[in-house]
């Protein structure tokens, strides 16, 4: 019996807004060590710039993501800048 190999996966163009808004979760992987929640943090990101989701403050608590080093508010202002530094990109 043998295994297939996994599905292949398609990168997000560089210049796209997913790129740009999961690239901004990864930057804090020194706080938010586990991949799937810097995933997460990264789609409800997405989602609030697409205007459907909430904002950093409120995210950082309903993610219900595991913060290192780091308080839930510092966090969310570092999110903050990091979305309005790239704003003018997204």
């Amino acid at each position: 019996m043998t295994t297939l190999p996994p599905p292949a996966v398609k990168k997000f163009p560089k210049d796209s807004i997913e790129s740009r808004v999961y690239s901004i979760a990864e930057k804090f992987k020194e706080f938010i060590p586990i991949p799937n929640d810097r995933n997460r943090l990264g789609f409800n990101l997405y989602r609030f710039v697409k205007g459907e989701g909430d904002p950093p403050e409120i995210l950082v608590s309903s993610t219900k993501i595991k913060i290192v080093g780091i308080s839930k508010e510092e966090l969310a202002q570092k999110i903050r800048e990091e979305l309005e530094n790239k704003e003018e990109n997204i």
